[in-house]
C-alpha cells in the first residue's frame, strides 16, 4: 500500500512540471512557424520577428493564453491547422520562447 502511495504522489509531481505540450513535436512546430508566422510576425515587429514573443507587455501569459493565441491565427488567416499541428507549433514556441511549465 506504501509503494502504491508513493507511486502516485510521485506521478503527481512529475505531472505538476510537465511540459503543457508534450504531445506536440517541436522540431515540426519550428518549421510550421518558419513558414507561416515569421512573415507576419517581421512586418509588424521587424527583424526576425520573435519581439511577438519577448516584448515587454506580450499578451500571452499563460500555456493556455499560448494555445488560444495559436488557435486565433490559424482561424483569422485559415490556415486550417489540425489540432495536433497547433500542439506542433505550441511545443516550438514554448520551449523556445514562453518556458510555461503547466
Amino acid at each position: 500500500m506504501r509503494t502504491l502511495f508513493l507511486l502516485l504522489l510521485l506521478s503527481l509531481t512529475m505531472n505538476a512540471h510537465a511540459e503543457p505540450f508534450a504531445e506536440g513535436d517541436a522540431a515540426i512546430g519550428k518549421t510550421m512557424v518558419e513558414k507561416n508566422c515569421i512573415q507576419c510576425h517581421a512586418s509588424k515587429y521587424g527583424g526576425d520577428g520573435s519581439a511577438i514573443y519577448t516584448r515587454e507587455h506580450r499578451l500571452v501569459n499563460t500555456s493556455r493564453g499560448l494555445l488560444a493565441q495559436i488557435r486565433n491565427c490559424n482561424t483569422m488567416l485559415g490556415m486550417k491547422w489540425f489540432e495536433d499541428e497547433e500542439l506542433h507549433v505550441a511545443r516550438y514556441l514554448n520551449q523556445t520562447y514562453y518556458k510555461f511549465d503547466k
